[in-house]
């Protein structure tokens, strides 16, 4: 792959322009994925306002407030790689409440955030329905490669030297599922759209 460089501004109005491609009828539902230390989940905090000024609705979701119980989660103990690559993300749930009702003909009543593992309990929060031309922006973690449907899947792409100088301390113990992800997934090919994060003031797109 070649690396354009981008700025930050012109990366958010390139991606924001290309949702805005789609037909005003359907519902697009975009994922911005990328391991913590990319920062994905700013990335799509920063689509919000351009999509809206091109007159889409949006409605941000991250797939971190769809995590399994910790009794479900760590089972395998706190710092177990394989448990976090396979177990710890509620996929069923972010399918059923975020994405299926999306599909063309479907309620568009979504949830906007279920369990928040930090206290290990229900958010219990209401239903809200985004109309016909809006969009869903998801960000996340591993989240490709697992049957999700997306219209637009970006991934915000560290280097293994970048990854590891970059993630703290304490969560050092996800490398090798990010690692797996890269070997198993190839998230640089399977996304739409890839970012090459290594220098967070200088992104690149990988061609």
């Amino acid at each position: 792959m070649r690396a354009r460089p981008i700025s930050r501004d012109v990366l958010v109005d390139e991606l924001a322009e290309r949702v805005s491609r789609w037909p005003r009828g359907r519902r697009v539902r975009v994922v911005v994925d990328g391991a913590p230390a990319g920062r994905p989940e700013t990335l799509a905090d920063d689509l919000v306002a351009p999509l809206r000024l091109r007159g889409r609705p949006v409605l941000r979701v991250s797939a971190g407030d769809f995590l399994r119980p910790s009794s479900l989660r760590l089972e395998h103990g706190r710092a177990d790689p394989d448990a976090f690559y396979e177990d710890w993300l509620d996929v069923k749930a972010l399918r059923r409440e975020v994405l299926d009702p999306l599909d063309e003909g479907g309620s568009g009543r979504v949830l906007p955030a279920l369990w928040d593992s930090r206290i290990d309990r229900a958010y219990r929060l209401p239903y809200e329905e985004l109309p016909p031309g809006g969009v869903v922006i998801v960000d996340g973690t591993l989240l490709l490669g697992r049957g999700l449907a997306f219209e637009l899947s970006v991934h915000v792409w560290l280097s293994a030297a970048a990854l590891g100088r970059r993630t703290p301390e304490e969560e050092r113990w996800r490398l090798p599922a990010y690692e797996r992800y890269e070997r198993e997934v190839r998230p640089q090919e399977a996304a739409d759209v890839v970012i090459r994060a290594d220098h967070p003031d200088r992104p690149a797109l990988l061609l």
